[in-house]
């Protein structure tokens, strides 16, 4: 059943719906304007008081929780909705009139980036085979590849690209930035250039949004001009990655590929991608680690608190 707590010393004016309980024991009592409710959205929709629906005017959104945005088109008084996600895109089609969308920029960063990292690492240094043959009691050492000094394209260049740069600096790689625009004083590349970094990159890490700009953004050209053996990772959409054309690439044995995210998603059983040679595939898991939900809480409790005071919320995310 959803919660209800409000301060006893005050008239609760502003109603906010909250994922979690207990917040206030962490960091601290609401503030005296607010009164809150928790829905984690795990229960049925109509357990949730319709006074609750029609008064909530900051919803901070379940994270990770398929299909909650159903109930966006029942909240009239809705004025603010903060997402945990970094992508919210496909949130804009729903969005109520007159309602502010926020991301949750900055929260996923060390998940994501400590995961690309991991993905890249088990790749270069071959950890699947060893796992496989430690199944089978077998000891085959061999020599493998390195991510020291390799070229790593950063190909999304934000938040978390520039939290993943910087461990792959530690590691004694080099960096390509890479972002929807050149920012030539941050020494970022345009990704309508892609087709000339690409031959020079030894590992092409998408970490990308999923807009009509990215779809595909990594297709038949681009992959083909990767060199031989290059290694293809994704830890955004797996929509910006046109799986159709990177198949015949690993079939070949030409590319290697890491994906946490896949088109289609969630990965069907039968599917190619699971069998081809050289692919590594976790499920959409690089932003869920134990770094998030600290973070989502500092940030959900700072966005309560603004609210309240009638200051602006963080991450603004603008319509387009």
């Amino acid at each position: 059943m959803p919660e209800t707590h409000a301060n006893p010393d005050s008239a609760p004016a502003l109603d906010v719906l909250l994922p979690w309980d207990g917040l206030e024991d962490r960091h601290g009592p609401w503030p005296s304007n607010v009164r809150v409710h928790v829905w984690d959205g795990t229960t049925p929709d109509d357990e949730l008081p319709p006074h609750v629906l029609e008064s909530t005017g900051l919803w901070v959104m379940p994270y990770a929780v398929p299909g909650v945005e159903r109930l966006l088109p029942r909240m009239p008084a809705l004025r603010a909705v903060q997402s945990l996600s970094a992508g919210v895109e496909k949130l804009l089609p729903v969005l109520p009139e007159g309602a502010a969308l926020h991301n949750g920029r900055g929260l996923h960063d060390a998940s994501t980036a400590e995961h690309a990292l991991g993905l890249i690492l088990a790749a270069q240094r071959d950890l699947p085979r060893w796992v496989h043959n430690q199944r089978e009691d077998r000891w085959e050492p061999h020599f493998t590849r390195s991510l020291a000094d390799c070229r790593v394209a950063v190909i999304g260049y934000g938040s978390i690209g520039a939290a993943l740069e910087r461990r792959l600096l530690a590691c004694e790689a080099q960096v390509v930035r890479v972002a929807r625009r050149a920012r030539p004083e941050e020494d970022v590349h345009a990704a309508a250039d892609l087709l000339e970094l690409l031959p020079d990159v030894d590992v092409a890490v998408l970490v990308l949004p999923e807009t009509p700009s990215t779809e595909g953004l990594l297709g038949e050209a681009e992959l083909a001009a990767l060199p031989d053996g290059a290694l293809v990772v994704n830890v955004g959409r797996g929509r910006t990655l046109d799986t159709e054309a990177l198949l015949p690439e690993l079939r070949a044995g030409r590319l290697r590929a890491a994906l946490d995210v896949t088109d289609p998603e969630p990965l069907p059983a039968g599917h190619p991608l699971w069998r081809c040679p050289g692919v590594l595939i976790t499920p959409h898991v690089a932003g869920g680690s134990a770094a998030f939900r600290p973070r989502a809480e500092r940030l959900v409790v700072e966005q309560v608190r603004r609210y309240a005071a009638g200051e602006p919320l963080l991450n603004a995310f603008p319509r387009p």
